[in-house]
């Protein structure tokens, strides 16, 4: 599908958007209440809310771009000790545990950290110049 390949750079843009948008969220529960969940209202002290702090920043620089790889990077890492920490216990298989976001994030920040902002980040506008 050779058609698809000059729109590599975009839609690496659109994923690292929208999984910075998704991750987002997890940090403005826990810290702004919005959307008010039982997650809400998490403290910096708590690994959750440890955590929070990371979503809440990483997910703003991710969308904007901006120091793309070493967030994204950190943002991988934050999932597999997630991964590891809270799903692994309950059973060998994420569908089971409940870990698939976790791993998939892990692994689509991986990714990321890997591959780049793409066409559309803050950091290849910095580049240029």
């Amino acid at each position: 599908m050779d058609f698809l390949k000059p729109y590599a750079a975009q839609m690496l843009s659109v994923l690292r958007i929208m999984s910075g948008l998704l991750f987002l969220q997890h940090g403005t529960t826990k810290y702004l209440s919005f959307p008010l969940t039982k997650m809400s209202g998490a403290s910096p002290a708590t690994m959750s809310g440890a955590a929070g702090l990371i979503e809440l920043i990483g997910g703003v620089l991710l969308v904007l771009g901006l120091f793309t790889r070493p967030v994204a990077l950190i943002m991988s890492g934050t999932m597999a000790v997630a991964y590891f920490y809270a799903h692994h216990p309950r059973n060998f298989f994420p569908i089971i545990n409940m870990g698939e976001l976790a791993v998939l994030y892990c692994f689509v920040f991986l990714y990321i950290a890997v591959a780049g902002g793409g066409a559309w980040s803050i950091d290849r506008l910095r580049s240029r110049g």
